[in-house]
């Protein structure tokens, strides 16, 4: 296990994800958030959530009426979260492109996480492109976490192998 790491300072309009809140926490962003597959803008808005969470970059919730729903179909994969709850899965699709597990909800949330329930994120790792104000996002590594990586938040991020003890 690689030990936890020293947090990078921020620079100017920089957040440490080391000064986010553990356990995580969910709040509102105006920021443009949007998801782009196969050529095709599949989730925009200014309405978005923001779950953040020490050692994590943001995942960015998207309401459903902000998202191409007729582009997602429902997958058989089912996860839990200690703190928001049961997920479901969704692959992406348009046209002949698929991208399986590319999005997840909370139908059914905890209490403090309610105002996510139903709204979509998206893994960038798993679409063509995510953007927070016009900023193409730095997928998270690792193949469990969904976090957006701008030049807006100072790392080190967990995701790398040996990185789940953070």
């Amino acid at each position: 296990m690689i030990p936890r790491p020293t947090p990078i300072p921020p620079g100017a309009g920089q957040e440490s994800v080391w000064d986010f809140p553990r356990p995580a926490r969910a709040e509102p962003v105006t920021a443009h958030l949007r998801v782009e597959v196969a050529g095709r803008t599949v989730a925009e808005t200014r309405a978005g959530f923001r779950a953040i969470e020490t050692s994590h970059p943001p995942s960015y919730y998207f309401p459903p009426a902000d998202v191409d729903m007729a582009c997602l179909e429902p997958a058989d994969t089912r996860s839990s979260c200690e703190w928001k709850g049961g997920a479901r899965y969704y692959d992406v699709v348009v046209g002949a492109v698929r991208r399986p597990l590319a999005a997840w909800a909370y139908p059914d949330p905890t209490p403090a996480f309610r105002l996510l329930g139903g709204y979509l994120a998206f893994y960038p790792g798993r679409v063509d492109a995510c953007f927070v104000d016009g900023e193409r996002v730095t997928p998270q590594e690792g193949g469990f976490y969904g976090g957006w990586i701008t030049s807006r938040v100072a790392g080190p991020f967990k995701g790398p192998k040996g990185t789940n003890g953070w």
